[in-house]
């Protein structure tokens, strides 16, 4: 039995150095190209009422309640939500728009834990009607959850692969239900 306890010990002890070593800042970078003029991909990237259809945190948990608030695709939009099951409670708001090809989103969570995150959506000229999309999302985590960023590009990133995937499949298919 004490050898049991000496070793959760250990292993707790071992975490908590870990957790101070690492690196408080994460970046995750994704990119699709799509079939589809640069023009058309950032007009809809830009409408964050979008995500419903494509993005795999959006759509993950049944009970997710959103609620808008602003004009869709303007700076200041801001997109609430509150899950019961995975979806946690949060926000995210169009910061910025550049040159219609970049779009930045601040998302401020606030459960299961508080934090806020740096999202951008670039879209550029991959060649004659071909857009590649560039997803980046940045932040940082407070110890000891900066054990989570050295296992945040292979989780997020899984999901934001799936998303850009969802996303080109209904552009180039016209599978747009808007």
């Amino acid at each position: 039995m004490l050898a049991i306890l000496l070793v959760l010990v250990l292993l707790i002890v071992l975490l908590l150095v870990l957790a101070l070593v690492t690196k408080s800042e994460f970046s995750i970078e994704r990119e699709v190209t799509i079939n589809r003029p640069r023009q058309a991909v950032f007009d809809y990237l830009k409408l964050l009422k979008n995500q419903e259809y494509y993005s795999i945190w959006v759509m993950q948990d049944p009970t997710n309640q959103i609620t808008y608030h602003g004009v869709d695709g303007t700076v200041g939009f801001v997109a609430k939500w509150e899950g019961k099951k995975q979806a946690g409670k949060g926000e995210q708001e169009i910061v910025s728009l550049v040159d219609d090809s970049s779009l930045h989103v601040e998302l401020r969570f606030e459960k299961p834990f508080k934090n806020i995150a740096q999202t951008y959506m670039i879209a550029t000229d991959a060649g004659e009607n071909q857009t590649k999309v560039k997803w980046k999302m940045v932040g940082r985590n407070k110890f000891p959850m900066t054990l989570f960023n050295l296992v945040a590009d292979g989780l997020l990133g899984k999901d934001m692969d799936k998303s850009l995937i969802k996303l080109k499949e209904m552009l180039t298919t016209n599978r747009n239900p808007k």
